[in-house]
């Protein structure tokens, strides 16, 4: 089996270190990871059950974004959002180095470890994932997911599927997450002693609430970037 190692170094400040290592299934993107035979009470399926769920008891007793993310959890239930650390993001082609805050670290982690849970909503994720791009900013996140996502209707084109260029699957995905994203928070706070891991999903879900409303906006803020291929259409003949 072919895998796609990712290791998140978290450096405290009293010089601690908390490290994460995540392997994927290189060609299912699946998480490889053996859970605890006891979770906490909290995973459970109905915990704070999105209210969307899609997933039933008979199918998985815990919820197995919570369950995926409960290490992350509890390993920083110590800490506060604005607590500073030492991130290091190493993968096969690259290290990523960046002093941040704690939330703008663990959210950047969760966003990886959600997006390979299992959710059935956050599965459009795992191409994202593929190619992790740590604490990535508002205008990133949306060039990649826009561009992912019409990747994929180009796929479906090839098979002959009606393809979306209109980007409203896109936001339907969005709309989707932002449910997931609130529900999860939502049962973060009830059982975390510190702020932090809630803060960290609600910074992912800021993006998820933005996107609907920024979207047309920042696609027009990168429409100059594309020039090349808009001013002269002999320009795609060119390069065939």
């Amino acid at each position: 089996m072919e895998i796609i190692a990712i290791e998140y170094r978290f450096t405290l400040a009293d010089g601690s270190q908390e490290v994460f290592l995540l392997e994927l299934d290189a060609h299912t993107l699946e998480l490889l990871v053996e859970r605890p035979e006891k979770l906490p009470g909290w995973t459970n399926l109905t915990f704070h059950q999105c209210p969307h769920c899609r997933v039933t008891q008979a199918q998985h007793p815990y919820c197995p974004l919570a369950a995926n993310i409960a290490d992350i959890v509890m390993r920083f239930d110590h800490l506060i959002s604005y607590d500073r650390v030492h991130l290091d993001v190493i993968t096969q082609e690259r290290v990523t180095s960046q002093d941040t805050t704690a939330q703008q670290g663990v959210s950047s982690l969760l966003g990886l470890v959600i997006a390979n849970s299992g959710c059935p909503y956050t599965a459009f994720f795992k191409p994202m994932a593929r190619f992790h791009l740590p604490l990535a900013t508002v205008q990133e996140t949306i060039f990649r997911a826009v561009s992912i996502y019409l990747i994929s209707q180009y796929f479906l084109k090839q098979e002959g599927q009606p393809a979306d260029f209109e980007l409203q699957g896109l936001k339907e995905i969005y709309e989707n997450i932002h449910l997931v994203n609130r529900a999860m928070a939502n049962r973060l706070r009830s059982i975390c002693h510190s702020d932090l891991p809630a803060n960290a999903v609600i910074l992912l879900d800021v993006y998820t609430k933005a996107f609907p409303f920024t979207i047309e906006k920042i696609l027009k803020n990168l429409r100059c970037l594309f020039a090349p291929f808009l001013q002269d259409i002999r320009y795609l003949a060119l390069v065939e």
